[in-house]
């Protein structure tokens, strides 16, 4: 019926409470003065993805077995998905909000499974091409990155790198029992799949020139890293048997042979510096010492590398700085260090302080020194015109350098010099790139993909602007209802066994199994997005949560809806947002 019942007779009303009629006459949504709307959020973990990877959107599809979908929601924002999986520092993890709870969600290890699932699968569809052409300089996880997200926007892209082999530090920087090189070579693979060329042993500045690059191409995108090793600047520190930290894991990625001795000693607390001592460990020290100036707390290698470090028998002496090197006959023979007192100032900056009194001599047959990169000074030369800071190329906030068509990114126009950050800077840069040849301006569109506020994009929202939108608001633990999560204990690392370790470059985590990772998946609290769990419908006292083909429509029937509130109360996720009705 579409009027109300009206009753002549007290004998006619039903003995007991019953409904006599349809009451859809009775539009209750007039009686609203508050709004329930769907709303996705931005979740923590996704704002804090430096490459703007849809974290929960992967994490709901592989919790649900949609294994394929996953992999391609995973690619169509991170071409190194599977290199990430093995050696990101996982920010992610840190901001997810399920560790006010238990433990967070093992992101770093779904990451891993989907990207090795889903490798060799079919690549990103290109669009048609634009007949534009950009060349890239620097194989380096910035250049793979911006190269491939040209290329699937139809442009045609050259990669000039000057090793003989391509993946930049990916390939010569990390040594292979944390990244494998078949992990690499089967990620540049796909990158070639999309139609990105790479030229080995072309060095720019020797094999050609900034200018003929600037006259044979459209666009420029500069990433050439960082690839001159610090020194202490110590007497001695050119004697026989000193190598860097980034020429000993070079040699020893390209299959060198490299012998510093039984005893080697490794001067910095760093990550490269970790990578180093295991991998003297590996090539047959009998005795590898790490000494830094960094109080344990302050090294700034991961705590998990450093408890794997020493598990393998890698000492770690904290709070000392070299003051010279020992030698005889031209060879190293030691070290002489003395007490650090404070690393930092009262600001923060890096200013170390020392007790010249307490000194400490190691003895040693080879010594690494790991305290940090920096850009070839030679790059200078060869890039003449563009403008630098220091060490970095100066880029604007859209990644254009000083030179009109000429973009930069990576580690060479960043002081954040982790993989991560490079691949989301190739991604900024591709999309300022391609704004650049369509003659529209950078600046906006890359605030309208961004994903949280610390400048990452998402390609998706760039690509196809027609998707679900998201409000740029994170989302925190006191949004939630935890009520309706369960304890859940976090899965676990698998790992060869210390001694194992050492016996070769074998890779020392192992992947985890597709059931592992759909329960692991299945512990995302899918913050501020919704994840059809149903409490809205369930809850709803006027039956206005519409469903589709027995889904959540995510749309409410306004005309019932007396906007309670029961629904925002009860979504565990903070996916609804209630707010006042507008007359």
């Amino acid at each position: 019926m579409k009027a109300p019942i009206s009753f002549e007779k007290e004998a006619q009303m039903p003995l007991i409470p019953l409904s006599v009629g349809d009451i859809r006459w009775n539009r209750t949504g007039s009686w609203r003065y508050m709004r329930p709307r769907y709303e996705d959020k931005t979740p923590p973990c996704n704002a804090a993805c430096p490459v703007g990877v849809d974290i929960v959107g992967m994490m709901n599809l592989v919790a649900r077995g949609e294994l394929e979908r996953a992999s391609r929601l995973l690619r169509q924002e991170n071409p190194l998905a599977g290199v990430c999986g093995r050696a990101c520092f996982h920010p992610c993890e840190s901001r997810c909000n399920r560790r006010e709870f238990d433990e967070a969600v093992a992101i770093n290890l779904v990451e891993r499974f989907v990207a090795d699932y889903g490798m060799g699968g079919p690549a990103v569809k290109p669009k048609r091409k634009t007949g534009k052409k950009v060349a890239v300089v620097g194989s380096g996880p910035a250049g793979l990155s911006c190269a491939y997200f040209l290329a699937v926007m139809g442009h045609e892209v050259v990669i000039y790198e000057a090793l003989p082999v391509p993946g930049g530090i990916l390939r010569v920087g990390i040594p292979s029992y944390r990244l494998p090189k078949d992990v690499v070579e089967r990620e540049i693979k796909a990158i070639e799949g999309v139609g990105v060329k790479i030229e080995t042993n072309c060095r720019v500045g020797e094999d050609i020139t900034l200018e003929d690059l600037r006259e044979r191409y459209d666009a420029l995108f500069l990433s050439p890293g960082v690839h001159k090793a610090k020194d202490l600047g110590l007497a001695g520190e050119d004697s026989e048997g000193v190598l860097s930290a980034l020429e000993f894991l070079k040699r020893v990625n390209m299959g060198e042979e490299v012998s510093l001795g039984e005893r080697v000693l490794v001067i910095g607390g760093g990550k490269a510096a970790i990578d180093a001592a295991r991998s003297a460990l590996r090539l047959g020290a009998k005795e590898v010492r790490m000494v830094c100036l960094e109080s344990r707390d302050e090294m700034p290698a991961f705590r998990e590398e450093v408890e794997e470090a020493e598990e393998e028998g890698i000492l770690i002496e904290n709070g000392w700085g070299p003051r010279r090197f020992l030698t005889r006959r031209g060879r190293v023979s030691g070290v002489e260090f003395v007490r650090c007192l404070s690393v930092f100032d009262a600001e923060g900056r890096f200013s170390p302080s020392f007790d010249e009194r307490k000194k400490h001599r190691v003895e040693t047959e080879g010594v690494i020194v790991a305290i940090g990169e920096e850009a070839d000074p030679s790059l200078k030369e060869v890039m003449r015109g563009i403008s630098w800071q220091g060490d970095a190329i100066s880029v604007s906030p859209t990644g254009a350098t000083s030179l009109e068509g000429v973009f930069a990114g990576g580690d060479i126009a960043s002081p954040l010099h982790n993989i991560a950050q490079a691949i989301g800077s190739g991604k900024r840069g591709a999309v300022a790139i391609d704004c650049y040849l369509r003659g529209e301006e950078a600046r906006e569109v890359l605030k309208r993909i961004r994903v949280g506020g610390d400048g990452a994009v998402s390609m998706i929202k760039y690509l196809h602007p027609e998707e679900r939108e998201r409000s740029p608001y994170v989302v925190t633990f006191s949004d939630l209802n935890p009520q309706y999560f369960e304890y859940a204990e976090r899965v676990r690392k698998i790992k060869l066994l210390p001694f194992e370790r050492k016996e070769g470059f074998e890779e020392v985590v192992f992947g985890i199994a597709e059931e592992m990772a759909m329960r692991e998946a299945g512990r995302c609290f899918s913050c501020g997005v919704c994840n059809e769990c149903g409490n809205c419908y369930l809850f709803c006292p006027d039956i206005s949560v519409l469903r589709d083909k027995g889904r959540i429509a995510r749309k409410i029937d306004y005309d019932y809806c007396k906007g309670c509130g029961i629904c925002f109360v009860e979504c565990p996720r903070y996916a609804l947002t209630l707010e006042v009705e507008e007359r």
